[in-house]
């Protein structure tokens, strides 16, 4: 049984599918009392819109009591040690929900955590994002087994937690990242490794999209890489999501982005609005699929 959500392999294909199946029924109509006489920490080091805005209205649906510490408030690691942190907060909560740089830090919180503990993203995963898109294209597509997922970008957090949700589910994930920004050897052999649908790597957006039922792009710049901004830019050039790059996939492709986007680097101008964009249910799914895990695990 799935009592925190540290990394997206936590879960196993019923897990998936479970959490998939909650988050639907809450988006038509389920409620429940899980959180009720409860209280939920949402301990951020980065700041956030939709990752906030959904777990603190998720809380509430679920009857419980949200409470928001900013980057500024609580430095983890800095001003006072992780596992103090920690300590403290399952001594006086029911759930703990941590935003934060690396991975090392959630790893260790949730080490002496006596509560559940999610992620809401690291610089190594994003499973709370996963979760959404999952549950977003099984609404759009019916299932995922046998569909096809091109993701075009940085190989990072987002593209690592999708690939293990969408390969477990059975559907087959291509990925097309500039050179120097692909997953390394061991991530991808792990991802080949793995039961259900298939991984492939491609070298450029239209071999990776062809025939495919989604296409996905995220930031070429996260949170953190500001320095790179330049560079990227550079590096990046011909990975950009057009109209006319969608027009090569499947007639009825559907376009996924996480958000924050930058129109005019990764996407382009007005994309995000065209008929085939499914981006602002994929955002809205972070409600309903947060709501979903946190029933699944309380």
């Amino acid at each position: 049984m799935l009592n925190s959500l540290i990394k997206i392999s936590d879960c196993s294909n019923q897990d998936l599918k479970n959490i998939i199946n909650l988050g639907i029924d809450f988006k038509n109509g389920k409620t429940s009392n899980t959180l009720n006489n409860k209280t939920a920490v949402l301990l951020f080091d980065k700041p956030s819109l939709r990752t906030k805005l959904s777990f603190m209205i998720g809380v509430q649906k679920l009857g419980g009591n949200a409470i928001y510490f900013s980057p500024e408030e609580v430095g983890m690691g800095i001003r006072e040690p992780i596992a103090d942190v920690s300590s403290v907060i399952s001594k006086m909560s029911d759930l703990a929900i941590i935003r934060t740089f690396e991975q090392e830090k959630i790893e260790i919180f949730e080490k002496y955590s006596s509560v559940p503990v999610i992620n809401a993203l690291t610089d190594e995963e994003h499973p709370c994002q996963a979760l959404a898109d999952v549950m977003t294209i099984t609404e759009k597509l019916g299932n995922i087994n046998n569909k096809t997922i091109a993701y075009i970008g940085d190989s990072n957090n987002v593209a690592k937690s999708l690939a293990y949700a969408v390969i477990l589910l059975g559907g087959n994930f291509n990925i097309a990242s500039p050179k120097g920004y692909e997953f390394d050897q061991k991530t991808s052999d792990y991802f080949s490794s793995l039961s259900g649908g298939d991984f492939n790597k491609y070298e450029n957006a239209e071999d990776a999209i062809e025939n495919t039922n989604i296409v996905y792009t995220d930031v070429w710049t996260s949170m953190g890489q500001e320095e790179e901004t330049k560079k990227r830019l550079n590096d990046f050039s011909g990975f950009q999501i057009t109209s006319d790059l969608l027009d090569k996939a499947d007639k009825n492709v559907k376009f996924m982005h996480d958000l924050p986007a930058h129109p005019g680097e990764e996407v382009e101008e007005g994309l995000l609005y065209d008929p085939r964009s499914i981006v602002f249910d994929q955002a809205e799914n972070r409600l309903w699929a947060q709501i979903g895990l946190i029933d699944y695990i309380i």
